[in-house]
């Protein structure tokens, strides 16, 4: 398969900058394997979900990961944290330029950033100079900002710390938040509890990889950047007696769909168990033609052109099907992208 085949236009005008007042308010297209389509609003989801089928969230929270530097002459540099290295305050990071040198951060943290080569490029690397590696997490909540994906032109406020989260977040480590889990509010998942719908969570902390162009021609040459998660051992099983049940496994969000699929197919790396979980690091790359080990339903957002997400959700009912329901929601003016309104595909 081609990258170019899965390109599509989208108006700008369609691109949510900000979150619907109400969280669940959001509209709701649901995609039937058959290319049916339906309009509805979020809350209206339980009415599509089963007694005994579970429900899977990513449980991730996103940390304030951008954070803007100031270099000895006063200029400024916008960065952003993509990963922590190996616990000495060390980060690989992406920003713009080639600056390398001594920053500071608000009027108390000085910071050094540097410049690596090798056979992939060029790689980025701050390293905090004057606070204790496992102070930083909580600095960032103090100096930075959260990174909202860069089609969101405008610079995150205070309203984005709590909006640009799961009402469930719990597990702090993502660089990106699990989009199709916005729109839940405590009061829906109660309603879904009470239906008789199973519940549950897992983590996988997104990175950049998720978001990572695809520069390759062939979907085939594209490899992802390996994203670490986390499962209880008791999940795998309650996973296995559901499907046994002839029930559902539906996720929310693509990253949720990768963690899961990434364990059950074996395609994961450095993975052990520790206190009743499994850990370990996944680069799965679900696109048209895979096989699903677990997940039978998706909730998501909707995706940027020839995106790693855009994929996925294709691999549950075809692009072309994903293409025309897309065309129909641009046509009735839904909202796209990570504020923006929510899909089913069943």
């Amino acid at each position: 398969m081609k990258t170019a085949d899965f390109d599509f236009y989208l108006p700008k005008d369609s691109i949510a900058l900000r979150p619907p007042e109400k969280r669940d308010d959001s509209r709701l297209l649901v995609l039937h394997r058959d290319g049916a389509v339906e309009h509805r609003r979020f809350s209206d989801i339980v009415e599509y979900l089963k007694e005994g089928d579970m429900l899977l969230l990513n449980n991730t929270k996103v940390f304030p990961a951008r954070i803007i530097v100031t270099k000895p002459s006063g200029g400024k540099v916008d960065i952003l944290l993509v990963r922590e290295m190996d616990g000495d305050g060390t980060w690989e990071v992406m920003y713009r330029g080639r600056f390398s040198g001594v920053l500071a951060i608000g009027n108390d943290i000085k910071a050094e950033v540097r410049i690596e080569k090798n056979g992939d490029g060029r790689r980025k690397f701050l390293r905090f100079l004057n606070i204790e590696p496992s102070e930083v997490r909580d600095a960032l909540w103090q100096y930075g900002y959260m990174p909202l994906p860069p089609y969101i032109n405008r610079m995150p406020d205070e309203g984005d710390k709590q909006r640009y989260q799961t009402v469930y977040a719990e597990n702090q480590g993502s660089i990106a938040a699990p989009t199709a889990g916005l729109h839940f509010t405590e009061d829906l998942l109660n309603r879904i509890k009470a239906k008789g719908v199973h519940v549950e969570a897992l983590t996988l902390h997104v990175g950049a990889g998720t978001f990572k162009p695809i520069k390759t021609e062939s979907l085939e040459e594209h490899k992802m950047d390996p994203e670490y998660f986390e499962i209880k051992m008791s999940l795998i099983e309650k996973i296995e007696r559901v499907r046994e049940s002839d029930s559902r496994i539906i996720t929310v969000g693509t990253t949720a769909t990768r963690a899961v699929e990434g364990f059950m197919s074996g395609i994961y790396q450095r993975c052990g168990s520790l206190n009743g979980f499994l850990h370990g690091y996944t680069d799965i790359f679900i696109c048209p033609g895979y096989k699903f080990k677990a997940v039978d339903s998706l909730v998501t957002n909707f995706h940027l052109p020839c995106s790693t997400p855009l994929m996925l959700a294709s691999a549950f009912c075809s692009f072309e099907k994903l293409l025309n329901a897309y065309k129909e929601a641009i046509a009735m003016g839904y909202r796209f992208f990570s504020y923006g309104d929510a899909m089913l595909i069943l």
